[in-house]
């Protein structure tokens, strides 16, 4: 489970085995009990979300998308794509 990177709390991964055939580019994002998943592509979207608010949701959207390049360079680096 690569993380590529922590924000005030938050740990923003993704798995390993991401699916056969593997999900499109996105990231999971954890802190405590509460976790949510991302899309990255077209555009930076919760998929899910559990125990987040709508603040802190918009806060992680930005975040994301502030660090798009560091979290595409990661997946791609790591599925070897």
């Amino acid at each position: 489970m690569p993380v590529v990177f922590r924000h005030r709390g938050f740990r923003v991964f993704f798995y390993s085995n991401e699916g056969d055939p593997r999900e499109p580019l996105h990231v999971h994002v954890q802190r405590g009990e509460a976790l949510a998943k991302f899309w990255l592509v077209p555009e930076v979207i919760a998929a899910e979300s559990h125990g987040l608010n709508g603040a802190e949701l918009s806060e992680l959207i930005d975040t994301i998308e502030k660090n798009r390049s560091l979290i595409e360079g990661t997946w791609h680096e790591f599925f070897g794509e």
